[in-house]
């Protein structure tokens, strides 16, 4: 019995040894950053405002040499005005293939014969967002065109860009990549988003290449703005035929709205550097992660319900949102 309780002892310690050194390999190379980072391009999309217009900041500090997409003048503008000499914008609109192509040719002339080590896919939209059966078609194709065509284009054009420098692609999804929780173009885009992202990861392996995706939660940003959410619930709302409405109920739209109110109020934080902090790691790392989850939301939360059986999140979520007047 001794000599079993022995063996027992010996396995326990030998697996917790292992355990322990595992976990202290994973740290050591998890810190290892890149060389001459003064010497690295990044190219940033939706740099605008919020996570994009943060990071680029961020990586001017760091010594990177920046190249930021802004949709607009002012944005571009107001990101010069904080920035060092070394950052240099474009304006970019990633719906547009014009556009995107001026782009990689003023890239390739700003990187040389260097290549672009980084290529970040920030820009995106959210809204129109709230129950699938209240949307047209055009409601679907402005987000997708947006988060789901734009990071692709912007990605197959840029390639050989970063291949050249066998860099990184990092492409920012969503909490809401892993668990569809509400209607609209946004959930199903970055789905899209995260499987195109293994899709090329995939593909590229063998060419020093590294594909990583960021999965933020809730971060208070214009995404997440209250004002345009409920201004584009009323627009839907009003576009429904009667029998729709009917079946609805005249007071689902406030309790929605409501409930929407106390989400973000609820969850969304307001320090972006949780997010920006993953997509340095992935473009400084030695040995990049090939998912970021930031935001505790993300970690505690919505990760965790993305593995539970598709029964139980959709009796999570019937528990949180109204319930329609007809419903059965």
């Amino acid at each position: 019995m001794f000599e079993f309780l022995s063996n027992d002892c010996s396995w326990t310690c030998g697996l917790s040894a292992f355990v322990v050194l595992w976990v202290l390999v994973w740290f050591y190379r998890d810190n290892l950053e890149i060389s001459k980072v003064s010497e690295k391009h990044v190219f940033v999309t939706g740099c605008d405002s919020g996570f994009g217009h943060l990071l680029c900041k961020r990586l001017d500090k760091r010594g990177f040499r920046v190249l930021a997409g802004c949709l607009t003048e002012k944005g571009a503008d107001d990101l010069k005005r904080a920035t060092g000499p070394f950052l240099k914008t474009c304006i970019l609109d990633v719906t547009s293939t014009a556009s995107i192509q001026k782009a990689v040719e003023w890239t390739k002339n700003e990187v040389g014969d260097k290549g672009l080590w980084g290529l970040v896919n920030n820009a995106g939209r959210a809204l129109p967002m709230g129950p699938s059966e209240w949307m047209k078609i055009e409601d679907f194709e402005g987000t997708l065109k947006v988060n789901m065509f734009g990071v692709i284009e912007v990605t197959m054009n840029f390639f050989p860009l970063v291949k050249k420098a066998r860099g990184r692609v990092v492409n920012v999804a969503s909490v809401l990549g892993r668990v569809a929780a509400n209607g609209g173009g946004y959930c199903i885009s970055k789905f899209a988003v995260e499987s195109f992202s293994d899709c090329l990861r995939r593909d590229i392996q063998n060419f020093g290449v590294n594909v990583c995706i960021i999965e933020p939660g809730f971060f208070k940003t214009q995404v997440t703005s209250l004002e345009p959410i409920e201004r584009e619930l009323h627009r839907l709302w009003d576009q429904l035929t009667p029998e729709v409405k009917e079946s609805y109920g005249d007071k689902y739209l406030d309790k929605y709205i409501n409930i929407q109110r106390l989400i973000m109020n609820t969850i969304c934080d307001s320090d972006l550097s949780k997010v920006t902090n993953c997509m340095e790691h992935a473009l400084l790392a030695a040995h990049p992660r090939t998912r970021y989850s930031a935001g505790w939301d993300a970690k505690l939360l919505w990760i965790p319900l993305s593995y539970m059986p598709a029964c139980f999140v959709d009796i999570a979520l019937k528990l949180v949102m109204p319930k329609p007047a007809k419903s059965a």
